[in-house]
């Protein structure tokens, strides 16, 4: 065996671990851009990583989530709240589930970064009764709602008009508990009644009778002034004629 044949059949052998190895890398991300008890595999269709953190327990959403992913399963898991710019960097983000958790509340910023690219976006069966009214505003997602208590209100009715888009899932909102009694159990799309109008009035309302209060309480106290300074002048006066006149006193005088 010459000594090219011999650099030969050892060279081939290492090019071909050398190539399965840059494979792998490519085909699967490291440990470490992986959260804690989630799984990252790349998808080639969408190039990016499809992450799998379902069912682990989770009480709130992973903070080093890699920049690259595209889907994302955080569902069956026991996560409370979505922070302000929680997927802030995740700009290839097209799919995210959040079913299944006890979340309760969304803020105006809960899913900044993501608008553009998002297009399922499930909040089924979790705790949520309020949102902020430009919650959905920017989506263009198809959004699940289904099994939450949602407390119809104003924000709620103006959250849903943001999703002029996404009618079916506006439709499936039903009041758990509402600002009109006759409206818990109904979906919330049937709801004629502008519910930040009803607010305005009753703010407006209550702003009445508070200034009906003070007036109240200044005229009270006005009477009660004048009255008390005509009861003092009444016995300054009844004094005064209690006093002996001049000519009583001249009189008493010549008499001496």
């Amino acid at each position: 065996m010459t000594l090219l044949d011999l650099w030969l059949s050892r060279s081939i052998p290492m090019c071909l671990l050398l190539q399965s190895l840059v494979l792998m890398a490519l085909c699967f991300p490291s440990a470490s851009m992986c959260p804690k008890g989630c799984s990252c595999l790349r998808d080639p269709h969408l190039h990016g990583l499809n992450v799998t953190c379902s069912q682990s327990r989770l009480k709130e959403i992973p903070l080093n989530l890699p920049g690259n992913t595209v889907l994302l399963r955080l569902d069956h898991n026991q996560i409370g709240s979505v922070p302000e710019q929680a997927f802030n960097g995740l700009s290839l983000l097209r799919e995210l589930n959040l079913s299944h958790n006890a979340v309760e509340s969304l803020g105006e910023n809960a899913f900044s970064g993501i608008e553009g690219t998002l297009q399922v976006l499930d909040l089924s069966h979790n705790h949520i009764t309020s949102v902020h009214k430009d919650a959905f505003a920017r989506l263009r997602a198809r959004i699940i709602v289904d099994d939450n208590p949602w407390h119809c209100d104003c924000a709620l009715q103006q959250a849903i008009g943001g999703m002029a888009h996404n009618h079916e899932a506006a439709a499936r909102v039903l009041c758990r508990s509402s600002e009109l009694l006759n409206q818990e159990g109904r979906s919330f799309m049937k709801v004629d009644i502008d519910l930040c109008n009803l607010a305005k009035r009753t703010t407006d309302y209550a702003m009445l009778v508070t200034m009906f209060g003070w007036f109240a309480m200044v005229i009270s106290y006005v009477v009660y002034y004048v009255r008390q300074n005509q009861e003092d002048a009444r016995r300054h006066l009844e004094y005064l004629k209690s006093l002996p006149t001049e000519t009583t006193q001249r009189q008493d005088v010549c008499e001496v």
